[in-house]
Order: C-alpha cells, then sequence, then structure tokens
C-alpha cells in the first residue's frame, strides 16, 4: 500500500535510508553518508513523501518535486520484491514524475531507471550539494 508520510515517519524513512544506502553507494565516502543522513528531515520538508507499507511496516518510500523522483529507497531486506517499481509506476501515473537524477556510480539504479523507461539526458560532474560525485539526469 502507497500512503503519504508523516512526520512521525521520519525515524523509519532514515532506518530505510540507510541500510538503502548501504547497500548500494559503495562509493560514499563515509563523511558524506553521515553529512546526507544528518541532512535527511531538511530534505524531506521539500519534497512531497510517500512510502510504501507491507504488513504494517513502512519498507521503502519515495520523495518527489516538480515532476522530478527526487529520492527513492527501499529497506535493503526488501531490495527485489518490485516496490521501488510500484513507487515509480505510481507517481508516473498519478504524480506527472518524468525526471529523475542519479549517482553515475550507482549502477544498480542506472540500470532500474533505464529498466522502467528513462533515458540519459545529461550529466553534471557534482550532485546538488557541490560534491564530487557526478549525477545523471534522466527522463521518460
Amino acid at each position: 500500500m502507497i500512503r503519504e508520510i508523516k512526520e512521525t515517519d521520519y525515524p523509519r524513512l532514515i532506518e530505510i535510508w540507510e541500510t538503502a544506502v548501504l547497500n548500494t553507494h559503495d562509493f560514499l565516502k563515509e563523511e558524506d553518508f553521515l553529512y546526507f543522513k544528518k541532512q535527511l528531515p531538511v530534505y524531506f520538508q521539500y519534497v512531497t513523501l510517500l512510502g510504501f507499507e507491507q504488513a504494517g511496516d513502512l519498507v521503502g518510500f519515495m520523495g518527489i518535486a516538480d515532476g522530478n523522483l527526487e529520492m527513492l529507497f527501499v529497506d535493503n531486506d526488501c531490495r527485489g520484491a518490485g516496490i521501488g517499481k510500484q513507487l515509480i509506476a505510481y507517481a508516473v501515473a498519478n504524480l506527472q514524475v518524468t525526471k529523475v537524477d542519479v549517482n553515475e556510480q550507482n549502477i544498480q539504479a542506472v540500470g532500474f531507471y533505464e529498466y522502467m523507461g528513462f533515458n540519459i539526458v545529461g550529466r553534471s560532474e557534482l550532485d546538488g550539494e557541490g560534491k564530487d560525485y557526478p549525477i545523471l539526469h534522466m527522463r521518460l
């Protein structure tokens, strides 16, 4: 079930983010991991957050702003179960999402978004925080 996120869900979102990032972002320096983790509650304020609930537990979430999928994370224990696909399909069908930016070094994510119909349309040398993590800009 896909549902809106409340502020009381933030601690669980941070847990989901942490399990996902630790298992998919092996290129991330530890100090940057800690920086981003601390910034999450700030980032959450600037996006529409939706979560995927399974058996009463949040196991994935996405954040959307202006037709852009800003974040998509699935608890590592639930990866490969179609949760990300369902969240993306919902976002495209109901929230007019047509764009996503993804870390170039996150090969799994790039492949996932390509599988979901997104194509690379541009590249930035630095991420949105000015850190040395190249970003691929993708569109449906």
